[in-house]
Order: C-alpha cells, then sequence, then structure tokens
C-alpha cells in the first residue's frame, strides 16, 4: 500500500499540474461577445486526472521495486503473456494457422486503404528487423537508418527513370549498394561507441539527405522523381488496386524471408558473436573474435534490409523526394526495435504493427499523436525496459548421462 508521503506528493504534483494548466484549461476568451470565460471544471478535471496518475505511478515503482528485491515473487505478473503463448505449440500452431488464413484474404475482404496501411506495417517490420541487427543484436547505437532507405529508393527510381531497369532487377542492385554504404559507414566508426557512434550516424543520415536535396542535376533535388515504375508480374503490369494487392503479397513474402533470415543469422556464429560485442566489446577482443569484421557485417547486413525497402517504397509511391527520408524515419524505426524489445524478432514484429497501425486507426487522437507516442515511450522505458517481448536467452545443459561416456549436451 501507498504510505502518506506518497499520497502527499501525488498532492502537490496535482497542484503543481493545475497551476502550470490554469491560463490553457481554465481561461477562455471570446472575442465575439468581449468576454473571459471561466472554465473550473477543466481544472478539477486536471487536478483529478493528474492525482490518480501520480498515485498508479507510485503504485507501479513502489511493485517494480519489490518484484526487483524478490525476482520470484513476481515472475508470474511479469512473465510476458506473449513469450508465454509462443513457447506452448497447442495455442500458437491454431493461431498461426488463423493468421494465415487472414493475411491471405485480407486484401479482399477490405478496402484498398486498409491494404495500403498493412504493406507500410510491414515494411516498417521488415526496417525494423535489419536495424534489430545492428542496434539489438550488435549494440551499436545507429540513429541514421534512413539514410539506407533513402539509398534503396533512390537507386531504383534513378536506374528506372535513366536505364528503364525494372523492380526485380535493382531490387538485388539497392540491397547491394545497401550493404556498400552500410561498410562506407562502418569504417569511419569503428573506435566510436554510445553517444559518439549515435552523432556521427546521425550526421551520416543527413548528409546523405543535404545531397540528395541539394545535387539536382543528380537526384533532381526537391522535386523529386515521378512516374516510376510499379512491380510487374513476369512482364505483366496490374492497375492501381492490382498493384496494391501485389506489393501487399510480395511484402507479405519478403517480411517471412526476413524472419527466415534474420533467425538464422541471430543462431549462427555471426550472430552469437554480435551479441559478445555488444555485451562486452573489451571480452569479446580478448576470445579472438575480430571486431571489426563484426561491427562492419552488422552494419552491412543490417543496411541491406534498409536498401531492399527503399526499392520497394519506390515502387509502391511510384514518386520519391527528400522529404521522405528524414530523421523522424529512423526515430520510428528505432522506436519501433526499442519499444517491440531489442533483439527479439516477434517483439520488432508487434512493435511495427502497433506503432504504424494504431495512429492510423486512431485519428481522432492526431493533434496529440506525438503526446501519445512519447509517455508510451517513457512509461515503457521505466516499468519494461527490455521491450514488450523481450528475448530469450538460449539455455545449454551438460549432463554426464552415463558414468565413462563422456558429457552430452
Amino acid at each position: 500500500m501507498l504510505n502518506f508521503s506518497k499520497i502527499k506528493k501525488s498532492l502537490l504534483t496535482a497542484i503543481w499540474f493545475m497551476f502550470l494548466t490554469f491560463p490553457i484549461m481554465v481561461i477562455h476568451i471570446n472575442p465575439v461577445e468581449k468576454a473571459v470565460e471561466w472554465r473550473w471544471h477543466n481544472m478539477f478535471l486536471v487536478g483529478a486526472g493528474s492525482f490518480l496518475l501520480s498515485l498508479l505511478w507510485h503504485y507501479l515503482i513502489k511493485k517494480k521495486e519489490r518484484c526487483f528485491k524478490d525476482a520470484g515473487a513476481c515472475e508470474s505478473d511479469t512473465a510476458p503473456f506473449l513469450q508465454r503463448f509462443m513457447n506452448e505449440p497447442r495455442l500458437y500452431k491454431p493461431a498461426l494457422s488463423a493468421l494465415t488464413v487472414i493475411s491471405l484474404s485480407f486484401p479482399f475482404l477490405f478496402s484498398s486503404y486498409q491494404v495500403n496501411i498493412m504493406t507500410t506495417a510491414l515494411m516498417y517490420a521488415v526496417l525494423g528487423l535489419g536495424l534489430n541487427i545492428v542496434v539489438g543484436l550488435a549494440g551499436l547505437l545507429d540513429l541514421g537508418y534512413v539514410a539506407f532507405y533513402a539509398v534503396g529508393a533512390y537507386s531504383y527510381a534513378l536506374l528506372n527513370h535513366h536505364f528503364g531497369l525494372g523492380f526485380w532487377t535493382v531490387l538485388p542492385v539497392g540491397a547491394l549498394l545497401g550493404a556498400l554504404f552500410g561498410i562506407l559507414l562502418g569504417f569511419p566508426v569503428l573506435r566510436l561507441r554510445g553517444d559518439y557512434l549515435a552523432i556521427v550516424t546521425l550526421g551520416f543520415g543527413e548528409i546523405i539527405r543535404l545531397i540528395l536535396e541539394n545535387w539536382n542535376e543528380f537526384s533532381f533535388g526537391p522535386s523529386g522523381i515521378a512516374n516510376i515504375a510499379r512491380p510487374s508480374f513476369f512482364g505483366m503490369q496490374f492497375p492501381l488496386k492490382g498493384a496494391t494487392i501485389y506489393i501487399y503479397f510480395l511484402m507479405i513474402a519478403l517480411a517471412l524471408f526476413t524472419v527466415f533470415v534474420v533467425s538464422r543469422l541471430q543462431n549462427s556464429r555471426i550472430g552469437r558473436a554480435w551479441e559478445a560485442l555488444r555485451e562486452d566489446e573489451i571480452a569479446c577482443q580478448a576470445m579472438g573474435i575480430d571486431k571489426t569484421r563484426t561491427k562492419l557485417s552488422a552494419f552491412a547486413l543490417g543496411a541491406t534490409w534498409a536498401g531492399m525497402m527503399g526499392v520497394v517504397f519506390a515502387a509502391r509511391t511510384t514518386f520519391i523526394n527528400p522529404a521522405s527520408f528524414t530523421f523522424i524515419e529512423s526515430a520510428i524505426i528505432l522506436s519501433i526495435v526499442v519499444l517491440g524489445g531489442m533483439g527479439s524478432i516477434p517483439g520488432v514484429i508487434a512493435g511495427a504493427f502497433i506503432l504504424i497501425l494504431l495512429p492510423e486507426h486512431l485519428r481522432v487522437f492526431s493533434e496529440y499523436r506525438m503526446l501519445i507516442f512519447g509517455a508510451v515511450l517513457i512509461i515503457m522505458m521505466v516499468f519494461r525496459p527490455q521491450g514488450m517481448i523481450s528475448m530469450t536467452r538460449r539455455i545449454y545443459r551438460f549432463e554426464n548421462v552415463k558414468e565413462g561416456r563422456g558429457i552430452d549436451k
């Protein structure tokens, strides 16, 4: 239970909020009647709401501290429901079958607008999985991830505009160019870590955007590139609605391919090297792991998916300009990784769907979108810093099954 000091703090917090919001929430000037309206009920609502929220905040903080002292007492409460769900085949197999049916029938049951939103969510899920390699597995904070996204988009737009190359021809080219730029970024930052690494990657992203915005002869500047060809199916072009459905199924295939590759990488030798680099860089190097190769591989493979999604983005919108690749895009992708759970593939996918789908379906709160977004991130970082679905560590047991026959795994 909360003691009197916490209630007193909550009361002081409520009074402080009432004082701060008094000019905005209480005083209303009517210019038509030249009168001042006093909305005292708003002040009461602000006070009561902030008081109750403050009490809830103190209660959750106290509960977190109690659970931290006695981990076993709150193990069942803190274990994520989705984690327990995924460890039970009798539950997740029917759910997976139902999800497959819904995914395949989705574009035929809903409007093109809903299909477009779902396609965007799938694209951000793939982008989040790519950044998850760099941030979640290797522990390298990258704030300029949107630069590789822009490289992929402009590679398809320029090659299609000047040479008439199609989507399927440029898709691997965009991935390779993204990997190349990832290596170019990785070399200068090999000795950097933490905040310094974040600042350099942020600068790299802004440099790419400014080059695209000011080099008119190369990228057509702020005007952008229009009339980019949509993906074809063995040379067959689709109308707008057909192309929307086709890109949706294409994104499902690319998302499944990304999940497969990233999961294999995570469980491979290079994946274990990334995790060792994230945990302790000095110990990682002392164990004989090539730090240079490990970092460069993380930047290159993470940027590969951004380059691929850039090609898909250009083909989907048929128009791109530098305004589509601002820092806020990198921030959203990073928020997807942090909110879902760094290093967790299901967590990143869930984070992408939450951060992309919810704002579209809750447009009634569009004026408070960024406020709610910031509040959710703060609450997550305080009460669940590992994200919605934290990464599970593999546990290996060695048991001497029979004396004289060695140790079995």
